[in-house]
């Protein structure tokens, strides 16, 4: 290992957080930054599934003839903000390009040595943290209607396959023995084994910044602006105005991380992809595992008292307040997949997703900046992905070589 640095970590999301608690176990200080806080963006309202199968991108083939019907329709996941069109459409004619068999493949075996065991990589993360607790293992379960329409879904589960992913099927009364919460119209299930969930996401990531801290770590509540250099190296950051001193700074912030990666040279095709979630509080029923209900596209995850439903996506930029429409359909979803079920109280929640055109996050050093490295644009897999992205960032500041193979998440990629 190379000496002992001083790291310099803007975000403190579950990548920032993973990272900054493997640079520590590799002999370094770290200074975590966030403007909020550690676990207070997108890392708080995520749908606290360890989704390790989820390697197949938004970007499938026919993507293109299905999403005009999608945003006319108001029962379908997908939202837009109509006057923020003109802004998203450079980023949204970059990302439709890759809706081909040969850029599925491409970014699913990207995807699958970050996020393909996630649940492992959690418990190495967290072990002896305190935040354990908050880690369940559990099966993930995907819900049809019936046999035909899980068969119309082929194209996906044949990507994961190719990745190596296995499940089983539950049909009809097999479905119901496993969980009865569920309405009796859903009749087809994939169980996928050795998955996980989060039971609260936002406590997760604050028990191990809490543990970064405990060991030594600095939390500072500030607004990066830009990396400071010296002949080519990273010297510190300015935040806020001030300069605080580092060796080594790597940017982990989210879809914020735009503009700090364009200073560095680096202009990544990023926009977010506004999510949303909707807890119910004190349900009557829990479910018995984290599903995706395929035919609204949005995930149930059983919490600590309470279930949190979210998967919609909607494009708006970063500055328009929620909509409604998206809160209403979750609360409709909620009412036919769960009958008879009654809850006390619900909290409504917007956040912002990452996402890169090409759906691959960018891992790696900044070229021509020694000691500048990046770990964010994880899209729907940021607290999936955030210990493993964490864990080879932290392998290459301390000159460790990853036996994972990064040039497909180099930054270099959107160098021009």
């Amino acid at each position: 290992m190379s000496s002992s640095k001083t790291i310099a970590i803007i975000g403190a999301g579950i990548v920032g957080v993973s990272t900054a608690v493997w640079l520590q176990r590799d002999g370094h200080d770290v200074i975590l930054i966030d403007k909020a806080g550690p676990g207070e963006g997108t890392s708080h309202g995520n749908g606290g599934v360890l989704a390790s199968c989820s390697v197949v991108p938004v970007t499938v083939p026919g993507l293109l003839g299905k999403a005009p019907k999608m945003l006319l329709s108001p029962s379908q996941p997908l939202f837009l903000k109509w006057a923020y069109l003109p802004r998203l459409i450079p980023w949204l004619t970059r990302y439709l390009k890759h809706a081909n068999d040969a850029d599925v493949d491409r970014i699913a075996a990207a995807l699958t040595p970050i996020i393909g065991d996630s649940l492992n990589d959690h418990k190495a993360l967290a072990a002896g943290t305190g935040a354990e607790k908050w880690i369940v293992p559990s099966d993930y379960l995907f819900l049809y209607n019936d046999r035909s329409h899980f068969d119309g879904d082929a194209f996906g589960w044949n990507v994961r396959r190719k990745n190596g992913f296995t499940w089983d099927e539950l049909e009809g009364q097999a479905f119901r023995a496993y969980d009865p919460v569920f309405s009796k119209d859903i009749g087809f299930a994939i169980r996928l084994a050795d998955h996980g969930h989060i039971t609260d996401p936002g406590r997760y990531v604050k028990d191990l910044a809490s543990y970064v801290e405990a060991k030594g770590g600095r939390i500072i509540r500030a607004n990066v602006e830009d990396m400071v250099r010296e002949n080519g190296r990273v010297s510190g950051v300015r935040a806020d105005g001030q300069i605080i001193e580092c060796d080594t700074a790597i940017v982990t912030a989210g879809v914020w991380s735009g503009p700090l990666a364009k200073r560095l040279g680096v202009s990544v095709p990023l926009e977010s992809e506004r999510g949303y979630h909707l807890e119910l509080i004190e349900p009557s029923a829990m479910p018995r595992s984290p599903v995706m209900v395929v035919s609204g596209k949005f995930v149930a995850t059983p919490m600590d008292g309470r279930i949190r439903l979210a998967g919609i996506v909607e494009f708006g930029g970063l500055d328009a307040p929620p909509s409604r429409a998206p809160f209403e359909l979750m609360r409709k979803n909620a009412r036919q997949v769960f009958p008879g079920l009654t809850w006390k109280e619900e909290v409504e929640w917007m956040g912002h997703r990452p996402a890169p055109a090409d759906s691959i996050p960018i891992i790696g050093e900044v070229p021509g900046v020694e000691g500048a490295f990046m770990g964010f644009g994880h899209h729907h897999v940021g607290l999936t992905g955030g210990p493993k992205t964490g864990r080879l960032l932290a392998q290459l500041i301390s000159g460790r070589t990853p036996n994972t193979d990064l040039s497909a998440y180099a930054p270099s990629r959107f160098v021009t």
